[in-house]
C-alpha cells in the first residue's frame, strides 16, 4: 500500500497555505502514538479534514476561517508510504555558539486561522474529539495579531510578504515533484523574548539590528544597515531572483509568566529557502556575522511539516503502507546531524530582501 496517488491526471487542489492573514491563530503540534488503530484514525481523518472545517466555518461565514494541515517526516513513512515528498526529511538542528535551533518532536501540524478565536478553538477541539486518543499534543500555541501587526518586539512582521500570484509560486509545489503538486513545505519555530533587555535598548540600536525603522516600518538604506540585521540575513537569492517564502508569524504571551514570543511559520516550496535563512541567521553570513536578534530570542522549538494537497488527502483511505512502524522507516527518518557552524548560510522570521552575496 503506497502513499494515493491523487494529483494524477489531475490538477492538485492546494490547502489554504496563502489563505488571507487573520486576526488569530492556533498552532497545533502532536506526535502520532503507536499502533494500527490510531494510524487508522488519523488516515480516515485526513478525508475528512475539509467537511470538518466547512461545519465551524458555517457558524460564520464571514470570519475566514482555515485550517493546513501538515506531516512530519517519521509520520510520512508510518501514515502514507512511499512515495515521499522529495524534500521531506526532519528539521536540522543548528548550533553556533551560544546560538542554538532546536530540533522537537512534531508528526503533525494544524494551523488554524481566523478572525475569532472562538471559531479556531472550536475546531481544534473538533479535531481532537476525533483522534485526540491517536496522538499525542506536544506543543499548543494561541496566537494573535499585535495592535499595527507588529511583533512583541515592536517592529511590524511581514512586510515582504509575497502576494498574489506571487505568494503561490513561492509556496506551492510544481512539476518539479509532479507527484506532490499543489503541496508546500512549512518550518514552525517558536521563539521566547528576553523583552527587559531588549527594550533597554535605544530605538536605533534596535533599528540597527531589525533593518527598518521602528515607527514607520521603512528599510535601512544600505549605506547605513549593518551586514548582521535580521532582514539582510533573511534575503535569499538565486540566478539573480530573490526567492521568497510565506510568513504568517504570530505573537503570543503569559505575561504573569514573564512569557512574551513570536511564533514563526514559513511556507514555501522548497524548505532550502528557509533552512539557508536560518543558517544565516545562527551561523552567520559569512561565519560570525549572525542575526543580533538572536542575543534577545532564543529557539525552544524546530519542525518540518509536508503540506499535501486537499486532493491527496481526501484521496487517503484506511489502508496501511507496508512501511509503517518497520524499523527501516525508523532508520531512514533518523534525524539528521547538527550543521556545523563553520557552514554558510541563511534563514530568518521577518522580511526578506536584499542581496545574497557574502559580505
Amino acid at each position: 500500500m503506497s502513499a494515493p496517488q491523487a494529483a494524477a491526471g489531475l490538477s492538485a487542489q492546494a490547502q489554504p497555505v496563502a489563505a488571507p492573514l487573520t486576526r488569530v491563530a492556533i498552532f497545533l503540534v502532536a506526535t502520532l502514538n503507536g499502533g494500527v488503530d490510531n494510524r487508522a484514525t488519523v488516515r480516515s481523518f485526513c478525508g475528512d479534514l475539509a467537511a470538518l472545517v466547512r461545519a465551524v466555518e458555517f457558524r460564520d461565514l464571514e470570519g475566514g476561517l482555515s485550517c493546513v494541515m501538515g506531516f512530519g517526516s517519521d509520520a510520512w513513512d508510518r501514515l502514507f508510504g512511499p512515495p515521499r515528498p522529495a524534500e521531506l526529511h526532519p528539521f536540522r538542528e543548528i548550533r553556533a555558539g551560544a546560538r542554538h535551533a532546536v530540533s522537537t518532536p512534531g508528526d503533525l501540524l494544524f494551523h488554524i486561522r481566523a478572525k475569532r478565536m472562538d471559531l479556531c478553538f472550536e475546531l481544534a477541539t473538533q479535531f481532537m474529539a476525533r483522534i485526540g486518543h491517536a496522538v499525542s499534543s506536544v506543543d499548543e500555541v494561541h496566537g494573535f495579531r499585535y495592535f499595527d501587526d507588529r511583533d512583541l518586539i515592536g517592529f511590524v512582521d511581514g512586510t515582504e510578504n509575497p502576494r498574489g500570484a506571487a505568494a503561490t509560486d513561492a509556496v506551492l509545489v510544481g512539476d518539479e515533484d509532479a507527484a506532490f503538486a499543489g503541496g508546500s513545505y512549512v518550518i514552525v519555530q517558536k521563539y521566547l523574548h528576553d523583552l527587559c533587555a531588549w527594550n533597554a535598548l535605544s530605538t536605533e540600536a534596535q533599528e540597527r539590528i531589525i533593518g527598518r525603522t521602528k515607527l514607520p516600518d521603512i528599510e535601512l538604506d544600505d549605506s547605513v544597515k549593518p551586514t548582521s540585521a535580521h532582514n539582510a540575513l533573511t534575503t535569499i537569492v538565486e540566478n539573480g531572483k530573490e526567492i521568497k517564502i510565506l510568513r504568517d508569524n504570530m505573537p503570543f504571551g503569559r505575561a504573569a509568566h514573564g512569557e512574551f514570543g513570536t511564533y514563526f511559520i514559513g511556507y514555501s516550496r522548497s524548505p532550502r529557502t528557509t533552512e539557508q535563512m536560518l543558517e544565516n541567521m545562527f551561523i552567520g553570513r559569512p561565519p560570525g556575522n549572525y542575526d543580533r536578534l538572536l542575543d534577545f530570542s532564543r529557539a525552544v522549538t524546530g519542525s518540518l511539516f509536508f503540506v499535501p494537497s486537499v486532493t491527496f488527502l481526501e484521496a487517503v483511505t484506511e489502508g496501511q503502507p507496508a512501511v509503517a512502524d518497520s524499523p527501516d522507516a525508523a532508520a531512514a527518518t533518523k534525524p539528521s546531524p547538527t550543521i556545523p557552524s563553520e557552514r554558510e548560510g541563511s534563514l530568518g522570521i521577518g522580511s526578506l530582501k536584499g542581496d545574497i552575496r557574502h559580505e
